[in-house]
């Protein structure tokens, strides 16, 4: 099927609160960064998607929307292959935004391990790719946040773009989709503090950190299972 929903937004926007939302709504399975961990197998489609060569029919089989990394990465691509898509832009003030890549996905010590598996290579041409050795930067980060939300609002015609926090909770994104407010909560996961928890709980060493990627495997699969 093809993709109903494109995440721009960049990872700690409160993408995986959104991926569970869109699975909620009906807009499932939702492609997410964790997907990747999981399946580490997919790893070389993304790899040739990084150097021009995708396969997104292949990357995407049997899901209906993408966010956070690596879909948000290519969002231009994805928006052009798939026309008919919506495209949401998950935002938060700049300046938290920063601190929370510090504090987890781009914190020193998650990187460092994250070299030790499959993983790095990719983020490499992902994730971090935007980035380069400025990853740690705040002047350079929070304008690179700016601009990336700032290219993508100016690139996408206003009927098909949401630009959402996910404070708003449940209204808005339902509203743009076209489909009813549940009577549930709006999902809450993957704050700072669980980030770092789980980062810390499956990193060993402290020189020389390594991540036993196993075990952080059925740890996500557990974190997505009890959704």
């Amino acid at each position: 099927m093809p993709l109903l929903i494109i995440g721009a937004g960049l990872g700690r926007t409160g993408t995986l609160s959104v991926k569970i939302a869109l699975e909620q709504l009906g807009f499932g399975p939702c492609y997410h960064m964790m997907e990747v961990m999981m399946h580490p197998d997919c790893i070389p489609l993304w790899m040739r998607a990084a150097d021009g060569n995708a396969d997104w029919e292949s990357i995407f089989k049997g899901y209906a929307a993408t966010v956070d990394y690596p879909g948000c990465s290519f969002w231009r691509e994805l928006s052009n292959t798939y026309p008919e898509a919506k495209v949401l832009l998950t935002v938060r003030d700049p300046d938290q935004w920063f601190e929370s890549t510090q504090a987890t996905i781009f914190a020193p010590t998650a990187i460092e391990s994250l070299r030790t598996t499959p993983m790095a290579k990719f983020m490499e041409k992902t994730a971090w790719r935007d980035f380069g050795d400025r990853i740690h930067d705040r002047d350079f980060m929070v304008g690179s946040f700016k601009r990336h939300n700032v290219e993508v609002e100016s690139a996408i015609p206003k009927d098909r773009l949401l630009i959402y926090e996910v404070a708003q909770g449940w209204e808005p994104l339902c509203k743009f989709l076209g489909v009813p407010v549940p009577s549930t909560p709006f999902p809450r996961r993957n704050s700072r503090e669980e980030m770092m928890a789980m980062i810390a709980s499956h990193t060993t060493g402290d020189e020389n950190p390594k991540v036993d990627f196993e075990r952080l495997q059925q740890t996500l699969k557990s974190h997505l299972k009890g959704s």
